[in-house]
């Protein structure tokens, strides 16, 4: 397959994601969970862009996802993970049907990972291990990604978000309200993405 040249998995992790991304389908037809014209290009534009995101943190294995919404990057990283010993993947999904949707991907593909259906900033104010990743992609601009990200990532993790074509716009804005240092990564699959990997954050006063 074309899509998983750009991000190499095993055997049994492209068997995991085929029956992920065949409930996807399924449920796409009465929750809307991915936009309707990428579903032809679903393992490029959602699974391999996903993907990308495990050679940047290789050694990661607590993982983050804020507003999981159908499950990218997070059911597919906790599919590449799950044989990972110790690995684990965090959904925040403030959607009940979504939610539901996360459950189920995760159960019938045996991934690690937990569906937290909440507001993203009341779990990461109380999530109580550290983490080493905490990522979101189309969720919302980067100034209030930081905002969302900055308790975990105070505690050591990296944050790692998948940004279009107008990252530096978003940068420039989120520069007025936080102290940080980006590293930009461009995007294996997609010409115009970015994926923003942040370590450090401080609100400006």
């Amino acid at each position: 397959m074309a899509a998983l040249a750009l991000a190499p998995v095993s055997r049994e992790t492209e068997l995991r994601l085929d029956r992920y991304t065949a409930l996807l389908r399924e449920w796409q037809a009465k929750t809307k969970l991915v936009g309707p014209s990428t579903l032809p290009h679903l393992w490029t534009r959602h699974i391999a862009d996903s993907l990308q995101l495990l050679a940047l943190a290789p050694s990661a294995k607590i993982w983050v996802d804020l507003g999981s919404g159908g499950g990218f990057p997070g059911v597919v990283l906790a599919c590449a993970l799950a044989d990972t010993p110790g690995a684990e993947v965090h959904l925040v999904e403030r959607n009940a049907k979504k939610a539901a949707f996360l459950r189920e991907a995760l159960r019938i593909t045996s991934a690690p990972g937990v569906v937290h259906l909440a507001e993203i900033r009341d779990i990461v104010d109380r999530f109580a291990g550290p983490a080493d990743c905490v990522t979101a992609r189309a969720l919302a601009p980067l100034n209030q990604l930081i905002y969302f990200a900055e308790p975990l990532v105070r505690k050591g993790a990296k944050a790692l978000f998948l940004k279009g074509q107008d990252v530096e716009a978003e940068l420039t804005e989120a520069t007025k309200y936080w102290k940080f240092q980006p590293k930009l990564h461009s995007s294996r699959t997609s010409g115009q993405g970015w994926i923003v990997e942040i370590d450090q954050i401080d609100r400006r006063a």
